[in-house]
């Protein structure tokens, strides 16, 4: 696929991939630092975004860009957050960015200059608690990557946010995503390719296990090209998937591979990486809240890539109401099986790191089928019981009840093998 570059000073086109990304990219940076700034003892975050394919601004349409909307969310929700402290009582935050902005071309940003200058002249003027330095690179990201390590570590940033919006696969390296990922405790990526260039890497790179991952749908692996014929396919979504989260499952703790939803042809995709399951929690419930903006095909409960394409066992999950109520369905089954693995009880933490790389699910979906199953219980640090889903808390702990309804497991079988035949 021959890959497709602004040209931003003649105007360049907002495509409707382009327009579904931003709209989740607006609402996780507003939900994301709402959920930073929680504590009432805070006074100050910090944090750095790094745009490494800025673009330059403003679209033909006169839609802002990625650059424009990170500073549009962050002035928003430092505007929200201390609202909502002063109504409580408590003292303002303040928050402080370094704006990272780089791109191959320097006419787009020149052009990025123009339009950033006068958005951040008015956050001085009219937003004191927000501080944003702004630094401009003009390079290939590889190229640029060493500096934007270098303003990282100089000032000492550990919650970072990349938006890799690349064209085809091949301007960011894997090894790069590892080593965003390993430096910064609380990295994010946001990393946006076209599955076509990903699937051309893997046949030089892989081709023995591109073609197994590709046989049931009866592709050779070199001859990729045929895909555009079954890109709208739900078991093509599938497959891709399951070949994506193959592909970067060991880059970060949580991998969300989830195809921006194009269903005249999943060609597009946007992976969010994260190291804490509180990012790919917030990032769930930000689909659920924009239904149909990425598609996922398999199972929506817990292990949502662990069904058999060949036996019709997926459906297309596009984070809506029917959805929704497939997930809870499935997860009522499946959150008894989980903690009876682990004996008969985990803590909430622990549950949440062990499903949210696993799960599409909304946290309400996830919590409604814990309090609403009959086979468990939640127990609060004080040894007294939810009976809520809104109020799980991290130090709780889930257990399995002693008498289950219909979740029998292989207890029972060990207490009648243990009393022999009567």
């Amino acid at each position: 696929m021959v890959e497709k570059r602004y040209e931003w000073v003649d105007g360049a086109k907002l495509e409707e991939h382009s327009k579904r990304k931003h709209k989740i990219l607006r609402e996780y940076v507003f939900d994301y630092l709402t959920v930073r700034c929680k504590l009432p003892q805070q006074e100050r975050f910090r944090l750095a975004i790094v745009d490494g394919f800025s673009g330059g601004g403003r679209y033909q349409c006169g839609a802002q860009g990625s650059p424009l909307i990170f500073i549009e969310e962050l002035k928003r929700a430092t505007d929200a957050v201390n609202t909502h402290r002063a109504v409580q009582g408590l003292g303002a935050i303040e928050v402080e960015c370094l704006l990272v902005f780089n791109d191959a071309s320097r006419d787009a940003i020149e052009l990025l200059k123009t339009h950033v200058a006068p958005v951040q002249a008015d956050i001085a003027a009219t937003c004191p608690k927000l501080h944003l330095r702004v630094e401009y690179l003009n390079e290939f990201f590889e190229a640029a990557y060493p500096k934007i390590k270098r303003f990282l570590e100089q000032g000492r940033y550990r919650s970072v946010i990349f938006n890799l919006d690349q064209c085809g696969h091949s301007h960011v390296e894997r090894n790069t995503i590892l080593d965003i990922m390993h430096s910064y405790p609380a990295a994010e990526i946001f990393y946006t390719f076209v599955i076509s260039s990903l699937l051309a890497f893997l046949q030089k790179d892989q081709p023995d296990r591109l073609q197994a991952q590709l046989d049931h749908l009866g592709l050779r692996n070199n001859d990729v090209q045929a895909l555009e014929g079954m890109m709208n396919q739900k078991d093509w979504l599938g497959t891709a998937e399951k070949i994506v989260f193959d592909a970067f499952r060991l880059c970060a703790p949580y991998v969300s591979p989830f195809s921006i939803n194009n269903p005249g042809g999943w060609r597009y995709w946007l992976i969010h990486f994260a190291n804490a399951y509180r990012a790919r929690q917030v990032y769930n419930n930000i689909l659920h809240d924009n239904a149909s903006l990425q598609a996922h095909f398999g199972r929506s409960g817990l292990n949502m890539l662990s069904y058999d394409p060949r036996h019709d066992e997926g459906s297309l999950y596009l984070f809506d109401d029917s959805g929704r109520a497939s997930a809870k369905t499935q997860l009522l089954g499946d959150i008894p099986r989980l903690v009876t693995d682990a004996g008969d009880a985990m803590s909430v933490i622990e549950f949440y790191e062990s499903i949210y790389n696993v799960t599409p699910a909304h946290a309400d979906d996830v919590h409604a089928a814990i309090i609403e199953n009959p086979d468990l219980e939640v127990i609060t640090p004080a040894g007294g019981e939810r009976r809520k889903a809104n109020t799980i808390g991290v130090n709780d702990v889930i257990k399995v009840k002693t008498q289950r309804s219909f979740f029998p497991m292989f207890f029972n079988a060990g207490s009648e093998l243990k009393g022999g035949k009567k």
